[in-house]
């Protein structure tokens, strides 16, 4: 494993087991400092970019690392779409993690990155100190996976920036309905990277597509995953407009899980961007006591 400086973070690197350089970002936090790192697990066809605000705020008194899970980002894709799936980025998580020599974590997993976490729950739960779960539970409705189907499938390459930010505002409105052109513009950036023709396209493996569209075909119950949390302070971010995290299942996590905290991102599908004041606050007061 290597890291080079940069401004306000460091690019790390490592071999995963199978032999995949996988990336993340290292904000080092205060020199000295005694706090319990931060990792930042992303959702579905995200990557460690959606977390930069959010880690730069959080790293004044934690460090925080933000993986870009393999087959996204920067990290190597896998060459076996079989591989896409969550005890595998879990795996690749807890070696990352023993890399860099850390122990203990705060979880804060959106959508994918918190069906993660809820598998090191089951299976490394000793490493857990808390986890922040991003508008993800342990029920998904079908026509919202099949959105997210829809708009993965769609791999056509965008000739310039502003119609990247264009097509992300097409896709995402229902989810930010008070989207400012500066928000289209950096989820754009955030989700499409230039290719060597100069045009832009997603930044993850279409392949993510082959595995999804199958676990779609299956059963999805997390009950057991969910309820492994129950060791550690848990704290649920919901989209007031999500149709991923309905306020049914939240309803039922709360009465399954007593003292699970949740907070509402307002005018918001999914997921929270996690720069909601009420969310700010909401995870500051969750990670203090640990």
């Amino acid at each position: 494993m290597d890291a080079s400086t940069v401004t306000e973070f460091r690019d790390g690197w490592l071999s995963s087991q199978d032999g995949l350089k996988l990336y993340f970002r290292d904000y080092s936090g205060p020199e000295n400092g005694s706090a319990v790192p931060v990792l930042c697990l992303p959702g579905v066809t995200r990557n460690s970019k959606d977390f930069a605000r959010l880690a730069e705020r959080l790293s004044a008194r934690h460090r925080v690392i933000c993986p870009d899970f393999r087959g996204r980002g920067r990290s190597q894709y896998d060459p076996d779409w079989a591989h896409y799936i969550p005890p595998t980025y879990a795996d690749d998580v807890r070696h990352m993690l023993i890399s860099l020599g850390i122990h203990r974590v705060h979880v804060i997993g959106t959508s994918l990155g918190g069906i993660v976490a809820m598998v090191m729950a089951l299976a490394s739960p000793g490493v857990l100190a808390s986890v922040v779960l991003n508008d993800i539970g342990p029920e998904i409705g079908s026509s919202a996976l099949s959105s997210i189907m829809d708009y993965m499938k769609d791999d056509t390459p965008l000739p310039d920036w502003d119609a990247a930010a264009g097509h992300v505002r097409a896709a995402y409105l229902p989810n930010l309905p008070r989207g400012t052109v500066e928000d289209w513009m950096e989820i754009a950036r955030h989700t499409y990277r230039e290719n060597a023709d100069g045009m832009l396209v997603h930044d993850w493996d279409y392949d993510v597509v082959k595995q999804f569209e199958q676990a779609m075909n299956g059963p999805f119950d997390l009950w057991p995953h969910f309820m492994a949390l129950g060791r550690v302070p848990v704290l649920c971010v919901r989209g007031a407009l999500s149709s991923i995290l309905s306020q049914q299942t939240l309803d039922r996590m709360k009465k399954a899980m007593p003292a699970m905290k949740d907070v509402t991102a307002e005018d918001c599908g999914h997921p929270a961007r996690l720069s909601e004041q009420n969310v700010l606050e909401a995870i500051d007061a969750h990670l203090a006591p640990v």
